[in-house]
């Protein structure tokens, strides 16, 4: 029985569309059913129900509100998270957690790797770098996946965004925040590729276990990505749209965005050997589902 968290999130709705798939039984829960924050309803449901796994794409990423209301970001990031892992390692549970490129100050002109040290610039990232500390230090049977630039069919997101903004004359987007665009259907295949291979395993080696980052491949500017999303989309496809580039600093946000979040992947590939889409296939497979 895997349980999930945050199941009306992106990642949620993307795993509870793959779940007729896996030879899995799934346990879909979201804040009105379990909140992660109430240390006593994460205990009384993990004392009630067996789980063999448990994935945690619960989090606030309100990642602007989140300078003006810290501690609802820590409430859920930091303190529901580590519920969580207390419960996993009290129970036998092995724990999947989503974390985010935030926890990167985005300084770097070369992909992030797992060993790169964290630097968070806002309360987004820096409640999202704890919780993984905290994890870690409650629960050994985690693997923690960073991932970036979500968006899907579902939900509030990037891709969304673009399509209803389409009319817009001029449409402003930024060219200087770099990273690779994430199609949550694809990181929700990985969660369950990844699932399999455990399963797989009489011992899971304890190298197995850790920080891991998955994003699709390939690099874009939020610039690059708006393009393609209307070069693709067959609602934009007869529209001319009046898309323009524009520096972070003529957009200015609560919180300040990574300059460069491009992740590296090469260890989740060698050790789950997964494959992972480019970010414009992935965006194709998406827009015919939106």
């Amino acid at each position: 029985m895997i349980l999930v968290t945050g199941a009306n999130g992106q990642l949620g709705q993307e795993l509870q569309a793959l779940q007729k798939a896996y030879p899995f039984e799934f346990h879909f829960t979201d804040t009105d059913k379990l909140d992660i924050t109430h240390t006593n309803r994460v205990n009384e449901l993990f004392d009630l129900q067996h789980f063999d796994y448990c994935i945690n794409a619960a989090a606030y990423t309100a990642v602007d509100a989140s300078e003006n209301d810290k501690l609802s970001a820590y409430e859920v990031n930091v303190v529901g998270t580590t519920n969580l892992a207390k419960a996993c390692e009290k129970h036998g549970v092995r724990l999947i957690h989503i974390s985010t490129d935030f926890v990167f100050d985005g300084n770097k002109c070369t992909p992030y790797t797992e060993a790169d040290e964290p630097n968070p610039k806002g309360v987004y990232g820096t409640s999202k770098w704890q919780g993984e500390k905290n994890i870690l230090q409650h629960n050994p049977h985690t693997i923690i996946l960073r991932t970036a630039w979500l968006y899907s069919s579902f939900g509030k997101n990037f891709l969304k965004t673009m399509l209803s903004l389409a009319d817009k004359n001029p449409l402003n987007v930024v060219y200087d925040q770099v990273g690779s665009p994430t199609y949550a259907r694809d990181l929700a295949n990985a969660i369950l590729q990844i699932i399999l291979k455990l399963e797989e395993k009489r011992f899971v080696e304890p190298h197995l276990w850790g920080t891991y980052h998955y994003s699709n491949e390939g690099i874009a500017s939020w610039y690059d990505f708006a393009h393609a999303i209307f070069e693709l989309s067959k609602q934009t496809k007869d529209k001319k749209v009046n898309l323009q580039p524009i520096r972070s600093a003529q957009f200015p946000t609560s919180a300040e965005r990574p300059s460069y979040s491009v992740l590296d992947k090469q260890k989740i590939k060698e050790h789950f050997d997964i494959e992972i889409p480019h970010w414009r296939d992935a965006l194709k497979r998406c827009l015919k589902k939106v």
